[in-house]
Order: structure tokens, then sequence, then C-alpha cells
């Protein structure tokens, strides 16, 4: 199945928020969040600080990535959101995204990389996957989320 990534369009919003729903790691809250980030971005793509893109095949979305730079800072970027429909994990669509996302980072003078994620058992192959493109968890902040679960910052140096 080829897949094809490009620029989110108006349109493509009921199938990212779908994977979002069904994705059993992310909370009623995230997805709200998730949601409201797609509406800055959908408002005003140029002025809302967001890059997001969508995975398709067929003409169904399979997964999308939103980053940013990180406001004050210079080359500082970060992925907010990396998402893939659940019966399509496992087959590069993650990877697909992030790469093109480092890709256009680098292209915009960024040097350096920030995921922020959770500790919960939900997040780890976000978690392996992270490593396997050469990440680096730098930081842990104890019971961020909740008690229980930590705040990982991993990071990746362009």
């Amino acid at each position: 199945m080829p897949i094809r990534i490009r620029a989110m369009k108006s349109p493509d919003k009921s199938g990212i928020m779908e994977i979002m729903k069904n994705t059993e790691a992310f909370t009623p809250e995230e997805v709200n969040v998730a949601e409201e980030v797609i509406d800055a971005y959908l408002t005003d793509i140029a002025g809302s600080g967001y890059h997001i893109y969508i995975a398709e095949s067929e003409d169904q979305i399979l997964g999308y990535i939103c980053y940013g730079p990180t406001p004050m800072t210079q080359g500082t970027w970060d992925f907010y959101w990396v998402a893939t429909a659940s019966r399509h994990r496992g087959k590069g669509i993650g990877s697909t995204l992030i790469k093109l996302a480092e890709q256009k980072i680098r292209e915009a003078g960024g040097h350096m990389i920030l995921i922020e994620t959770s500790s919960n058992p939900h997040y780890t192959a976000a978690r392996n996957l992270y490593s396997s493109l050469g990440y680096d968890a730098i930081s842990t902040i104890p019971e961020f989320y909740s008690p229980g679960d930590d705040k990982i910052t991993f990071r990746k140096i362009l």
C-alpha cells in the first residue's frame, strides 16, 4: 500500500480525531488538547506555530504528526503529537512521519528536537520508537502527570 505524506487540510480533521479517540493511550483531556491545536493550525496555518502532516493511503488517514518551534529558543523544536491508526501500527508510519519532520526542521535551521511523553505502559511503544530513531531520554520528572506517571523528555540533536 503506497503511503503519501502531505500537509494537513481542513477535511483531514475528522480522520485525525478518529485516530486520537481510538488510541487507548490518549485520555479524553489529551484528545481535547490535540483538537485545540488542530483548530489553531487550521485557523491560521502560517501563524499558528504548528506544522501538521498526515500519512495517507487511498484517501485514508493512517497517522499524523504535529510539531513546532519551541517558543523563546533558537533552533529548538517540539514534537507535540505523533499518532498512527491502531490497525496500521508497526508498519513504519510513525517513523516516516518523524523522519519527515526532522528533515523539515533541519531545513528551517533547527538543531534540536524535544519530545515529552509519559511513563505510562500505554506509551512503551512510543518510547521505544523514539529511542530506535536516535532520541535520548534526558530527563524524568516523577509523578508529573499523576501519581506513578512520570514525564520523560527525549532529545535528539540534529
